[in-house]
């Protein structure tokens, strides 16, 4: 090959690649996208990606992947998503736990929540609510906290893992209340539950999908929510800011995330399945039912809130002085 005609190719290169790359994300996406649950199946977390790939799967005729690995208080989870190729075929769940408590209260975490990971799509939160064995000698808020100050005793707190949501409620209202107990973690809600209904520990603070049908079936009791304003589908049942300790909250929300790198036009696709989601009628009331609400928003709006609410859990755990390890 003459000079003349290699340096014309090498120059063109560059443009091949790029087009290229522009064929792949044109076609995207050509076979089924995996999106890992950091929690057992079964769970708040994995309920509600079930039901939004679901829909946008119907909607969109993409084919999702659901791939549970739990553990480590969802780091496990995230942390797979954030070493996988981005390509946009492997997305995440992430909740407030794994993205925002976790980095400010573990000293070593496998991955870097701003650095490796981008948020692609705000789907919903809600609050935790307190439970217990509806057979345990604990009928209100109050009884709670007096067994808590009972030092012959310490109560046992069941979570979906350490440094989720439900487990830093639990260090919170220790804290305000100034009682002690044990936490006892799990790989997520629905081992965790499994064992609270057989008294093997003593409260868990859960999200509504896993116990709403166990409160109604009077095998779980309601204590308190951790939200500011009482739910909608529990009236009856008042807030810990409500039952002596204001101003207290832990509040879990959910958001699709990608491995940093992914190209940004499989971005704005995702978010944008994502939002006419989450404006369907029918996923609304259905995430109402469950005690939750809807988020959504554009991918600024997504980026901008959970920088808010990194920085905002950081000075919860620190000003509380919380540590735990992964």
């Amino acid at each position: 090959m003459k000079r003349g005609a290699l340096a014309l190719l090498v120059g063109w290169l560059p443009c091949l690649a790029t087009l290229d790359a522009h064929a792949q994300n044109s076609v995207w996406p050509d076979k089924p996208i995996r999106i890992i649950v950091p929690y057992t199946p079964g769970g708040g977390t994995d309920r509600v990606t079930r039901q939004l790939a679901e829909r946008i799967g119907a909607e969109q005729k993409w084919t999702f992947l659901i791939d549970n690995k739990p553990g480590g208080g969802g780091n496990i989870g995230l942390d797979i998503a954030a070493k996988s190729k981005a390509d946009g075929y492997t997305l995440a769940m992430g909740q407030t736990a794994n993205l925002a408590i976790n980095p400010a209260a573990m000293n070593k975490m496998p991955f870097d929540a701003q650095k490796d990971l981008v948020a692609i799509a705000l789907i919903a939160e809600q609050p935790t609510l307190l439970v217990v064995n509806v057979n345990a000698n604990l009928k209100s808020f109050s009884d709670l906290i007096k067994a808590g100050k009972n030092k012959d005793r310490a109560l046992k707190l069941a979570s979906a893992g350490t440094g989720t949501v439900g487990h830093l409620a639990g260090e919170l209202l220790a804290k305000r209340a100034e009682f002690k107990f044990l936490h006892v973690p799990y790989k997520g809600a629905v081992p965790a539950i499994t064992d609270l209904l057989g008294g093997q520990t003593d409260l868990m603070f859960a999200t509504p999908q896993a116990v709403l049908s166990l409160i109604k079936s009077d095998k779980l009791r309601v204590l308190a929510v951790s939200a500011s304003k009482r739910l909608t589908l529990l009236p009856d049942t008042p807030t810990i800011a409500q039952s002596g300790y204001p101003n207290f909250q832990a509040v879990d929300w959910k958001v699709l995330v990608a491995p940093s790198g992914t190209p940004q036009e499989i971005l704005q696709k995702i978010n944008t399945a994502a939002e006419h989601a989450l404006n369907q009628p029918k996923f609304i009331d259905l995430l109402a039912q469950e005690g939750s609400t809807p988020m959504g928003g554009n991918l600024s709006k997504v980026a901008n809130y959970i920088k808010d609410e990194q920085s905002l859990w950081d000075q919860i755990v620190k000003g509380a002085n919380l540590q735990f390890e992964p």
